[in-house]
């Protein structure tokens, strides 16, 4: 079975899949008052309606053996991790058929809001450290519902995450 190794986040490597952002750590150039830093803009995404913002929660699995993968057509998808250190997978574009052997899997910190681009595949986060992992996802409204494809692996497309 095909084995991808963990890597660090780095801006450089996520670049082809989104871009992140460290909620917990702001830096750059700041608007500020007395009491009071804003750090604008830092991540940028474009919605047309609604935003959801919904919690995921994920269980360790133990083995981090990857047999689905999913995309959306027509929008990004922001997750942050709030309860731990997060893995995520990801794997670029490639017109409704999945690329298992181009798969990526970053530790994504806590508190670090990563945003994945339209059709970059991926599924839910998984806990790094813990026996759970809780998280935000935001989205579209009913993303889930109108677009969402989920896509099985075949067992020889499917991989495992190491540590």
């Amino acid at each position: 079975m095909r084995k991808i190794k963990l890597e660090k986040l780095t801006k450089e490597a996520f670049a082809p899949f989104g871009s992140y952002y460290d909620f917990a750590n702001p830096d750059g150039y700041g608007l500020s008052g007395a009491i009071h830093t804003f750090y604008p803009d830092r991540l940028i995404a474009y919605h047309q309606g609604q935003v959801g913002f919904s919690p995921i929660t994920v269980k360790n699995p133990g083995e981090y053996k990857i047999t689905q993968v999913e995309y959306h057509t027509t929008t990004c998808e922001m997750i942050m991790p709030i309860s731990g250190d997060m893995i995520l997978h990801v794997a670029p574009p490639s017109a409704g058929k999945p690329v298992p052997e181009h798969t990526k899997a970053f530790l994504v910190p806590k508190n670090t809001m990563v945003k994945m681009n339209a059709c970059v595949w991926h599924l839910a986060p998984l806990p790094a450290n813990d026996e759970s992992l809780t998280a935000l996802i935001v989205l579209p409204e009913c993303t889930y519902m109108n677009d969402c494809i989920v896509v099985d692996l075949k067992e020889d497309e499917q991989f495992i995450i190491e540590k």
